[in-house]
């Protein structure tokens, strides 16, 4: 009798393990923060402003050094790989990019020219193919043919997005994609990030403060208050879980008037 074979779990493309951030060797930042992301799979990372989430971003992606900031604990790796050591430009290729919070995009360049900047990495003789890739996806872009200073707020996010594209990542983190942002651009931006997680297969971890857009499109989710994790789960258990609705979808059975002392006790309570 032949014994069945135990397969392991396959393991996430990213794992962010108990990791710890201080600035300038004194304020940290982090305490404890676990995120693991799968393959192919859209993660969200929700909280209040100044909870970490920016940060953790960072941390993932190299960009700590820049600020004085380090990984004082813990480890990240990705794609098998331990990553936290790595400069920026090392972990872009390493197959991960960010989309930073603001946009970041060359104002005094072209499009085409903040597209290639994007493909910085890369010496595989395809950027013109995957422009037009970009294009597919973003049409307004092609009709600027300006500089990208002179782009809306909502063609410069686009403008980001298609700049991480131009990359090939295997992963993308975006920070804050719907920041200044209409609500009709805002719904066009999640529409194409679902879109192109669902036909490039790019893994996406998505840090945003509007949590309606975001856990829609996610997979799973996870919540930080002040520098940890305070609850995480699939879109479904946090859509219907009375406490996000309360705090972070507008919902909830109860209406409270003080929303301070709500945050300093009843939450911190049940969370924390």
């Amino acid at each position: 009798m032949t014994q069945a074979v135990q397969l392991k779990p396959q393991s996430p493309l990213l794992s962010v393990n108990n990791i710890e951030v201080v600035y300038d060797d004194v304020i940290q930042v982090l305490r404890g923060v676990s995120i693991d992301v799968p393959q192919g799979e859209i993660v969200t990372l929700l909280g209040p402003n100044g909870a970490g989430k920016s940060t953790t971003l960072k941390a993932i992606s190299g960009l700590l050094k820049t600020e004085n900031g380090e990984v004082s604990r813990g480890d990240i790796h990705f794609m098998g790989e331990r990553i936290d050591a790595k400069n920026a430009e090392d972990v872009v290729r390493s197959g991960l990019f960010q989309v930073m919070e603001g946009r970041r995009i060359i104002e005094d360049m072209s499009v085409i020219e903040n597209l290639k900047l994007g493909a910085y990495t890369r010496n595989d003789g395809q950027v013109n193919q995957d422009i037009e890739m970009v294009f597919n996806y973003f049409p307004r872009l092609k009709e600027r043919t300006g500089l990208a200073g002179y782009l809306s707020g909502g063609e410069q996010q686009m403008l980001a997005i298609g700049r991480a594209l131009m990359a090939r990542p295997k992963m993308i983190c975006l920070d804050e994609p719907s920041m200044g942002l209409s609500p009709l651009l805002v719904k066009e931006v999640f529409g194409i990030i679902e879109k192109i997680n669902r036909d490039q297969g790019i893994t996406m971890l998505l840090v945003e403060q509007n949590a309606n857009y975001a856990l829609k499109a996610a997979n799973y989710g996870y919540i930080m208050e002040s520098g940890k994790i305070v609850l995480d789960g699939s879109k479904e258990q946090l859509l219907n879980n009375e406490d996000v609705k309360e705090f972070y979808l507008g919902g909830g059975k109860e209406t409270r008037k003080s929303f301070k002392n709500l945050k300093s006790y009843k939450r911190r309570k049940r969370w924390l």
